[in-house]
């Protein structure tokens, strides 16, 4: 009996268009003959739609267009079942269309991979592949991010935070922070990827553009040491708590010329081939970025950075796939870790693709560690089966309104 998936993806975040793109190849590499795929788009407007045309990414030049042309839906836990319901019922249409068996997120950025679709697929009890809501919530913001990394012992640059209002009142003082630092610095929204909200200041004035620039997408704004000559290294982790391993290393080239910084265009703007049978005409995702694998680097390098891959990734409380970015100075050969992506473009099927791992296993794996977390959580205690308002009491509580004992 096939299973069922449903893929959700896009969103209310900036990054809703590299979303789809991923969940496009996604959804090309499951194995058909193993699970009935269900799409599930999620609309800048947070509505969720279903359709057949959602597996085709050249439906989706025109938004408006393809979700008036779609079914929009919503989930119901029912007899230890999720069902998906129209939100429109006509009188010979059907009342139910369909249930999920296993979720897997392919949604980037706020409002998804921060925690945000963790938490109603865990409220709706459905298993989902990937991280649980608490290491998606740390992976996503890169303040407590880089605070447990720095923690734990593992290497990154130097840096701080402000939020974007105290701008307004302590300019002079979080000046005085970034002269610390030593021109050229870095800044970025502390919870946004795809370079979005990025760029790199050399004075204080063009510190000052660049920051009111960053703010606009978070309130939290990260500046940082610019490592300089950089040399940007790519490891992927696929797992779980219970075993992870690391993938081979990728070390990406195409950059702007000016600071060696890759941009959202070169990120996801190329023109390389993506996953096999994908309906696409356009980009390719993380997928079309111009990259050397394995890395150029000495066997004592690449062990060391596929070390702190895995560790990043314990100490974060990480699953399913993920992308951990190292910056590696090009003179010194120091390596620190960057960030982590726990939702990474295309879902790095390309650099398991060099290890012999196709996309298609890639998914059954995600799938697989879905319905194993399952099982072991549902070995745990959530609540008791005691209630305390049993024996509740009017009396027992007068004069304590509002407090808790």
């Amino acid at each position: 009996m096939k299973l069922n998936v449903a893929v959700f993806f896009g969103g209310e975040s900036v990054e809703h268009e590299v979303s789809i793109i991923s969940a496009e190849q996604a959804i090309a590499a499951l194995d058909r003959e193993k699970y009935n795929v269900i799409p599930i788009y999620i609309a800048k407007d947070r509505k969720m739609y279903i359709s057949e045309l959602l597996e085709d990414v050249r439906n989706f030049k025109d938004l408006k267009d393809l979700v008036s042309k779609c079914t929009q839906v919503t989930l119901a836990h029912v007899d230890n079942k999720v069902i998906i319901l129209p939100v429109k019922t006509t009188l010979f249409g059907k009342k139910e269309l369909g249930t999920i068996d296993v979720a897997i997120p392919v949604m980037h950025g706020t409002n998804g991979e921060d925690g945000t679709i963790q938490g109603y697929l865990e409220m709706m009890k459905i298993p989902y592949a990937g991280c649980d809501l608490y290491g998606a919530a740390v992976g996503q913001d890169k303040v407590l991010q880089k605070n447990i990394l720095r923690d734990n012992g593992l290497p990154i640059t130097d840096w701080f935070y402000v939020y974007g209002e105290e701008m307004d009142e302590h300019q002079d003082e979080i000046l005085a922070k970034v002269h610390k630092l030593i021109y050229p610095v870095i800044l970025k929204p502390a919870r946004t990827g795809s370079s979005i909200g990025i760029a790199i200041a050399h004075n204080d004035e063009e510190y000052l553009e660049c920051f009111e620039n960053t703010r606009q997408f978070d309130e939290k704004v990260i500046t940082e040491k610019v490592v300089k000559p950089m040399r940007e290294i790519n490891c992927s982790v696929l797992g779980d708590t219970i075993h992870a391993e690391a993938s081979v290393l990728e070390e990406v080239t195409k950059q702007t010329e000016s600071d060696n910084m890759l941009s959202f265009a070169d990120k996801y703007m190329g023109n390389a081939k993506g996953a096999k049978g994908a309906k696409s005409s356009g980009s390719k995702g993380m997928a079309s970025t111009a990259r050397i694998v394995p890395a150029p680097l000495s066997e004592a390098e690449t062990a060391t950075i596929q070390k702190y891959a895995l560790e990043t990734f314990k100490v974060l409380g990480c699953a399913g796939v993920c992308r951990i970015d190292f910056l590696m100075d090009a003179e010194t050969k120091r390596i620190y870790v960057n960030e982590i992506n726990t939702i990474p473009g295309s879902l790095a099927f390309y650099l398991w693709q060099e290890m012999g791992v196709s996309f298609t296993e890639l998914m059954d794996r995600l799938v697989d560690q879905a319905l194993a977390r399952e099982r072991r959580r549902s070995r745990m205690t959530f609540s008791n089966d005691t209630n305390l308002l049993a024996n509740y009491s009017e009396n027992g509580l007068k004069g304590a309104k509002g407090t808790k004992h």
